[in-house]
């Protein structure tokens, strides 16, 4: 009888480096090391980072990788590479420890993983914050990538940063300012087209999604379903509806929202200060079954002007496309928590850019 696929749950670290020889699952074109797409994302992730082998984002990721994070996109392994030896001199004592991973596809379409890491480190050397502090921070990370033989192909990559900023003792909008400066003078002339956000078509409402074809619960569809309706028409009954009363989601900048009313609180403040936002979903992958409950990854993108005052201070009027990675744990039908990133920082800079 084959072994089931790791997990990452309540094992230990010394029992995850220890996989075996056994496969899991195939994995055509991977090293022979590894036995099944959760092993290989959390013992590469520990190679590269915990091991200092960098060099093996050569043999790891793909020669013209795409990595996209908040703050702009990064092509091709070298400047993944560079990136990746900056981040860790600066915090050299870093410890990712892989706290999820939940994954979809095969090795012949590719894997597909969303791994949730909780970074613990001191800053010990020069960031893109600035001089070291010697302080020390704790945050959450969720990081997306789209795996082939061997190596990653596209990855999209969430800190909670603003927290970090804040854990190091600096001050957020002095960061702020001067990463807005910075982007400033490397922004190009070219400007992105400023199109309607089609949440709603004209006067018409909001997009219907179509009747279930019959009463089963059907996870993906639970989940489009209901974001749908909470995010994109207001319904934010939906969410006494869905969620376990004792609902908890951690998200940017620490903060643990407990129960069912501060969650529609948030939604609500940041639908206040977007009120044309509009949520999508841009990939669902899930596992479990509805006797165990589900551990579903949902990577989404936010569509919204900043019209109203409110959580980023005065509205400046700008547009803003936030990139956002979600895991949900789903238990008795209902939504029972959440790990949710956007990077709070990187939207704050987007607002506070001066205009070229």
């Amino acid at each position: 009888m084959s072994l089931p696929i790791t997990e990452v749950g309540h094992h230990d670290i010394s029992v995850l480096m220890s996989p075996g020889t056994e496969k899991r699952q195939s994995m055509q074109g991977f090293d022979d090391d590894y036995v099944d797409i959760v092993d290989y994302i959390v013992r590469c992730t520990h190679k590269i980072w915990e091991e200092r082998g960098m060099g093996l984002i050569y043999t790891h990721y793909k020669h013209n990788v795409i990595v996209h994070t908040p703050y702009g996109t990064m092509y091709g392994r070298d400047a993944m590479l560079a990136s990746s030896i900056f981040t860790l001199q600066a915090f050299p004592d870093r410890r990712a420890y892989a706290d999820d991973v939940v994954w979809g596809g095969n090795d012949e379409e590719g894997f597909y993983s969303s791994h949730r890491i909780t970074n613990v480190a001191t800053n010990w050397g020069h960031s893109r914050y600035g001089p070291p502090t010697g302080r020390k921070f704790t945050a959450m990370t969720l990081a997306d990538c789209l795996v082939a033989e061997n190596r990653v192909c596209e990855e999209w990559l969430v800190r909670d940063e603003i927290s970090m900023v804040r854990q190091l003792g600096l001050d957020v909008k002095a960061v702020v300012a001067k990463l807005a400066r910075q982007k400033q003078a490397a922004a190009a002339d070219a400007q992105e087209p400023v199109a309607a956000i089609e949440r709603v078509k004209g006067q018409m409402t909001p997009e219907v999604m179509p009747p279930k074809p019959d009463d089963e619960f059907e996870i993906e569809d639970f989940v489009r379903r209901t974001w749908h309706e909470i995010w994109n028409w207001r319904r934010f009954d939906r969410v006494r509806q869905h969620y376990a009363p004792n609902y908890l989601c951690h998200t940017d900048g620490g903060r643990e929202l407990y129960g069912q009313d501060q969650y529609i609180q948030w939604v609500m403040s940041l639908l206040a200060t977007f009120p044309d936002g509009q949520m999508n979903i841009d990939h669902f992958c899930a596992l479990g079954d509805p006797q165990q409950g589900y551990r579903a990854a949902v990577r989404w993108t936010f569509l919204g002007t900043h019209l109203m005052p409110g959580l980023f201070g005065e509205p400046t009027g700008k547009r803003v496309r936030l990139m956002g990675i979600s895991q949900l744990h789903v238990r008795d039908g209902k939504f029972a928590a959440e790990w949710s990133l956007f990077d709070e920082l990187g939207l704050r800079v987007d607002l506070y850019t001066p205009e070229a």
